[in-house]
């Protein structure tokens, strides 16, 4: 591993690696803000990717590509004067500093939990910061997760089930009014009941200290991983999975969560 001096040499010769591409490459000159923010989304996705998969060699690789954009995005704003890689680092220094007082100044915190409950009240008092509980959750954020983060925002002013074994009644009214929404006849709110079902479910995943988006990434990988063993099975097997039973494909789906 490196020591710091060689961690900021190497932040430096990324640094001066931007400077000669905005310079002298007509694809990174040519590029602005509203160009780049797909491909930053993109490579945010990766990363995520990279890290459900607990795959270390590609999170270096993704943290890069990540680390390019916030890089580039600093160089372009040093060329209209409105901002650059240092105001970057001590805004976020100083955001570090003020919302860590158990740290850096008197407030006492013993645990993760009582940390958080820190951070909301800081967040409030915040200058420039949010004027509401709600208010600084970004619009963008996917749904499963801005369900999460509403939630956990709330529950730090006090909101929330006395004990977490209280949620599960919720669960199931919830699950009863979804179906009893699809048994009507034309079953005009079963969005809107699912909807009230997965965010109960939610609910249940926080309480239970579980990231519901992780989760379900790892099924998702886990479904891959397993389908694809069915498919190259058929394969050997000379057969087309359209023309395979459905129990066929079972027994697949056994051997594939033996092989696991």
């Amino acid at each position: 591993m490196s020591n710091r001096e060689e961690q900021l040499k190497a932040f430096g010769r990324l640094l001066d690696i931007m400077d000669d591409l905005r310079e002298k490459c007509p694809w990174d000159r040519k590029q602005t803000f509203d160009s780049l923010r797909q491909n930053t989304i993109e490579e945010t996705f990766e990363l995520a990717t990279a890290i459900s998969r607990h795959d270390m060699t590609e999170i270096s690789k993704e943290l890069g590509d990540v680390l390019l954009h916030v890089v580039f995005y600093a160089k372009m704003g040093s060329e209209t004067g409105e901002f650059d890689i240092a105001d970057v680092c001590n805004r976020i220094c100083d955001k570090l500093i003020f919302r860590h007082p158990h740290v850096y100044g008197e407030a006492a915190a013993q645990n993760a939990e009582e940390v958080s409950h820190l951070w909301e009240q800081v967040k409030l008092k915040e200058k420039g910061g949010n004027k509401t509980v709600l208010g600084g959750i970004p619009d963008s954020l996917p749904s499963l997760v801005k369900a999460y983060r509403i939630q956990d925002k709330v529950a730090n002013v006090g909101f929330d089930w006395e004990k977490k074994e209280d949620v599960w009644a919720k669960v199931k009214e919830e699950i009863a009014e979804f179906e009893q929404e699809l048994r009507t006849e034309d079953g005009g709110n079963k969005d809107a009941e699912f909807g009230d079902l997965l965010f109960a479910m939610i609910n249940v995943a926080r309480l239970y200290k579980i990231k519901p988006d992780n989760a379900l990434e790892q099924t998702n990988l886990k479904f891959i991983r397993r389908f694809n063993y069915i498919e190259a099975k058929a394969k050997e097997q000379g057969k087309e999975l359209k023309d395979m039973s459905l129990d066929e494909m079972e027994a697949l789906w056994q051997e594939a969560k033996k092989s696991e």
